[in-house]
């Protein structure tokens, strides 16, 4: 049985509580001590700063609060304390003297002559005194209650508040006198974007005066007459001083003169130095820390500071995400101005929201603006998102393009292109058991939405039977010969149908030769298939037709007319205006293999092709149309013109009877004016410019179905604005009695300039075609706008 514990027993846990609460007391009296005695040091020395503000106001010709003002300055610049420089000016050693008490004459050594160095111009009439003991107060509530003291004498201020600039924009109120704790604490934090006139002061703007508009916004004190001017440190906006005067009637409103003025500019610089130094520069390990952990391009900017102001930046470091719109290397950029960099971007804007928040210590995130980017030629404006955030006494800026909007766009084009040429892409990286299909492929493959990708290597189950030796001579080239290769299969659905389906595959290599990927596109083909059963059939039956040669000549026609249509598509989003004529042969019943394309990519690149498929009759024609639904299906890729011939020529191999043609493929980017070209033994392009008109050179290609592993190379060239780039086929040119070459320059000089109707200007390049030969022509223009 237990029983109460007797009081006068040991209790360790309340032996602990005592010694704790002891040695708070002892901490206590220890702090009260050391107050005690910095009260009484200060008691001591007040006198110094008081003798010191006075010594420059007489040797210099400065009124009181400025020489008070110049003496805080003088200490801040020098990093010792306030009362340390003014015992030297005031040639003070040693212990200083009681308040009220003279130092001895001759004591120290007197001033540095550097002290009465005059700051500004004459001094103004004197105005009314402040106390030039506000100097030595000894932190920021004190000089408050100082500064409402003195100002309440010189100007009747009832109330003054110091506000200080956080980080992202916020003021906080540092320090006031005259106004009630309750609503102290009520303003003891204003948000960004309240228009208080502290925060309009501090966000850039000028400094309110009693009477404007601008000083009437929300503000403590209930007061309706308020003063607010910035603290500066360096240019840069710390805070404000507001001083607020009661509302005593309409006629009320103070007014302060230059003078008065003056003193209250002297009055906010004792207050930025009691505020304490400004936050310390990133050193350069920290920042380049901070800007290779962006995820997005950022540069690392510093002020230039000429004549006491801001007249440039210099860009210290970029990150390794950072790319130069202009395309120059990093080394390049760091170490150089930003003006003499980006004049273009800066004088769009790009310097003025640099020096807004430098100065204001206001951050700015994510903000869409359009700059201009010129190294030569003219400067496209470009949507950017930019960010300037203030780090110390640094800029960081990160931006990039506001592609986002774009993206979505070009994502959508891209389905919608993939979907109307039945195409759809895979990439398979074996070593990390991944697959991607694009959208359409499940559908090809009869598959539900969230069924798994099928890998290369289950394609034959999933092939007619008679197709499957073509899958693993598909798969032997890619994975063992490193080549590309394709095969047209019978893919067999779960609903018991099947699609015709061209497989094209390409490998991806690293360094060392090893194979890291496969990737390439499905082609639904089975349209095109279904087309040239019928066609077959329907040539069957007319050869047992008596009016076979009639109803060759209709069909001839119909397939021209259904393959190539009769005008190109808009392209006004491009910027670009086209034109093109197809020209049949003589006899209207040998279907010809000349063919062309105008298409808009999902980029808004525009792609023209011209090609012309060796022979006549309908295997011309069926060779034409494998070869012109490819380079449409397969140029949606984004592939250049010299990777689309290639995959052109693997088609023209595995078409039965061996198809062979010419063909030109060009890519042009009508934002940039850069045009792209390839060729497969096809005549050059032609442009025609100001300067008249200009053969392009010939690009190495061999004809389509020539080679198994033949490989087309690219040319570049610009366009400019009103350039005219002109394709054709032989037919346009072609002598038996001289060279292809000489029939085209005799045509362009012929035919003269294109002008402005592209229409007009191709029906009178047909009409002076200089060709005797009985072979089709087809012609493209496209003009920039």
């Amino acid at each position: 049985m237990t029983s109460a514990r007797d009081s006068s027993e040991w209790d360790p846990s309340a032996q602990e509580a005592a010694e704790r609460t002891a040695r708070a007391l002892a901490e206590t009296v220890r702090r009260l001590q050391a107050a005690a005695a910095r009260a009484h040091a200060e008691a001591r020395t007040r006198s110094a700063v008081d003798l010191a503000t006075g010594i420059l106001a007489e040797r210099l010709g400065l009124p009181v609060p400025e020489a008070a003002a110049h003496l805080a300055r003088l200490a801040r610049e020098s990093g010792v304390p306030v009362l340390a420089l003014a015992a030297d000016i005031a040639g003070l050693t040693g212990p200083q003297p009681e308040p009220g008490q003279e130092p001895e004459p001759g004591a120290g050594a007197g001033p540095a002559p550097s002290a009465f160095r005059r700051p500004g111009a004459e001094p103004p009439e004197a105005g009314p005194p402040v106390a030039p003991a506000l100097a030595a107060a000894s932190d920021l509530e004190h000089a408050t209650g100082a500064v409402l003291d003195q100002a309440a004498a010189a100007f009747g201020v009832r109330a003054v508040a110091v506000w200080q600039r956080l980080p992202g924009g916020a003021l906080a109120l540092a320090a006031h006198a005259g106004l009630s704790a309750e609503e102290a604490a009520g303003w003891s934090r204003v948000p960004p974007g309240v228009p208080t006139p502290a925060q309009l002061v501090v966000g850039g703007g000028t400094e309110l005066w009693p009477g404007e508009p601008a000083a009437d916004g929300p503000s403590p004190g209930g007061l309706v007459a308020r003063a607010v001017v910035p603290l500066l440190d360096r240019r840069r906006r710390r805070g404000a001083l507001e001083l607020l005067w009661p509302a005593t009637g309409p006629d009320a409103t103070p007014v302060l003169g230059p003078v008065q003025r003056r003193e209250l500019y002297a009055l906010a610089d004792l207050c930025v130095t009691l505020l304490g130094p400004p936050p310390e520069p990133l050193a350069p390990e920290q920042a380049g820390t901070l800007l290779e952990s962006l995820l997005t391009p950022a540069l690392l900017l510093a002020p230039a500071v000429r004549a006491e102001r801001i007249a440039d930046f210099t860009v210290l470091r970029v990150n390794a995400r950072f790319r130069d719109p202009l395309g120059r290397p990093r080394e390049a950029v760091e170490g150089a101005s930003l003006l003499e960099t980006y004049p273009v971007a800066s004088a769009a804007g790009l310097f003025d929201r640099l020096l807004r928040a430098y100065e204001t210590g206001v951050p700015s995130t994510a903000e869409r603006v359009r700059l201009a980017f010129r190294e030569h030629g003219p400067a496209v404006p470009v949507a950017v998102l930019l960010s300037v955030v203030p780090l110390g006494d640094r800029m960081l800026v990160c931006w990039r393009l506001d592609d986002e909007r774009e993206e979505d766009e070009q994502v959508a084009l891209l389905r919608q292109a993939q979907r109307l040429a039945r195409v759809a892409g895979f990439e398979e990286r074996p070593a990390e058991g991944r697959i991607r299909w694009s959208d359409g492929l499940r559908e090809l493959y009869g598959l539900p939405s969230d069924a798994p990708p099928v890998p290369l290597d289950r394609l034959v189950g999933h092939t007619h039977p008679d197709d499957r030796p073509a899958i693993r001579r598909l798969l032997d080239t890619v994975r063992h010969h490193h080549r590309t290769a394709s095969a047209v299969v019978r893919l067999d659905r779960p609903d018991g149908t099947h699609r015709f389906t061209r497989v094209i595959a390409e490998p991806v290599v690293d360094e060392t030769g090893r194979l890291v990927a496969v990737r390439g596109a499905y082609h639904d083909v089975s349209a095109q298939h279904w087309t040239e059963v019928a066609l077959g059939a329907t040539r069957e039956r007319l050869a047992d037709s008596e009016q076979e040669s009639a109803e060759r000549a209709q069909l001839a026609l119909r397939l021209q007319q259904a393959i190539l249509p009769a005008a190109p598509p808009p392209l006004a989003v491009t910027g670009l205006h086209a034109a093109v004529r197809y020209r049949p042969a003589a006899q209207q019943d040998r279907v010809g293999g000349d063919w062309y394309d105008v298409l808009v990519l999902p980029d808004r690149r525009v792609l023209l092709a011209v090609g012309d498929v060796a022979g006549h009759g309908v295997g011309a024609a069926t060779g034409m149309v494998a070869l012109r639904h490819a380079l449409r299906g397969l140029a949606v890729t984004g592939a250049g013109p010299g990777r689309l011939l290639a995959w052109a020529n693997t088609v023209a191999l595995r078409e039965p009877g061996q198809v062979t043609a010419t063909a030109v493929c060009v890519l042009v980017d009508p934002v940039g004016g850069e045009l792209r070209w390839a060729r497969a033994g096809h005549l050059p392009p032609i442009r025609l410019g100001a300067a008249g008109a200009q053969v392009l050179p010939l690009p190495h290609g061999v004809l389509l179905g020539a080679l198994d592993d033949a490989e087309y190379e690219e040319y570049t060239a610009r366009l400019d604005p009103g350039d005219v780039l002109l394709l054709y086929t032989d037919g346009l040119v072609e002598r038996r009695d001289r060279p292809v070459e000489e029939s085209v320059e005799q045509l362009l000089r012929a035919a003269g300039a294109p002008g402005p109707d592209l229409e007009q200007y191709l029906d009178r390049l047909l009409e002076l075609s200089p060709a005797d030969t009985d072979d089709d022509t087809c012609l493209i223009a496209v003009q920039t706008e």
